[in-house]
C-alpha cells in the first residue's frame, strides 16, 4: 500500500510540476516571431522588420529602444497578411543582442533579436537579452504559474499528511 501510494504522490507531483512549467511557455505562444533583416548590423544601418502576427491590413507599433531609437511604424506590406516597418540603428549602438518587439493594434505581438556589431565586423561588448522596450512580464501568466505552483504544494501536502494518517491508521 505504501508503494502504491508513493508511486501515486510521485506521479501526482510530477504531473504537476510539468503543468507548472509548460502553462507559462504555452502562454508565452502567443508571441510571433519578428522577422528582422539585416539579422546582424553596424551603426547606421536601416533594419527592415517584417511578421505575420499582425494579420491582414493588420498594423504595429515597433519598438527598437532597447537598441536606442524608439518606437516605429509597421503598416500592410505589398504581400499578404505581412505588416513591415523601418528603423535606423543610432550612431551610438554598443555591440550585442537587442530585443525588438513589436505589438498590434489586434493584440498580438512579435519579437525578434538584432546583433549589433563594430564597424569591424567582429560582435564584441555586452550583451543585452530579454524583449526589450515597454513589453514587460505578462501579469495573467504570472499568475497563472503562481497559481500552478500553489495548486502543486496544496496537493502534494494533502497526499503526503493523507498517506501519513494512513500509516498510523495500520
Amino acid at each position: 500500500m505504501r508503494t502504491t501510494a508513493r508511486l501515486l504522490t510521485g506521479t501526482a507531483l510530477t504531473v504537476v510540476a510539468i503543468g507548472a512549467l509548460g502553462a507559462p511557455a504555452a502562454l508565452a505562444n502567443n508571441v510571433q516571431p519578428l522577422e528582422i533583416n539585416p539579422a546582424s548590423a553596424t551603426p547606421g544601418t536601416t533594419v527592415t522588420v517584417n511578421t505575420l502576427a499582425c494579420g491582414p491590413n493588420g498594423h504595429g507599433i515597433g519598438d527598437a529602444r532597447s537598441v536606442g531609437d524608439g518606437e516605429f511604424q509597421l503598416n500592410p506590406s505589398t504581400h499578404k497578411e505581412v505588416v513591415v516597418g523601418q528603423f535606423t540603428v543610432p550612431q551610438h549602438a554598443q555591440p550585442g543582442t537587442y530585443g525588438i518587439s513589436v505589438a498590434c493594434d489586434n493584440g498580438k505581438t512579435a519579437s525578434g533579436d538584432l546583433v549589433i556589431r563594430h564597424h569591424g565586423g567582429q560582435p564584441s561588448g555586452h550583451v543585452q537579452t530579454g524583449v526589450g522596450g515597454s513589453i514587460g512580464p505578462d501579469t495573467a501568466q504570472v499568475a497563472t504559474g503562481v497559481a500552478v505552483l500553489a495548486a502543486a504544494v496544496v496537493g502534494g501536502t494533502w497526499l503526503l499528511r493523507r498517506r501519513a494518517s494512513g500509516a498510523q491508521d495500520s
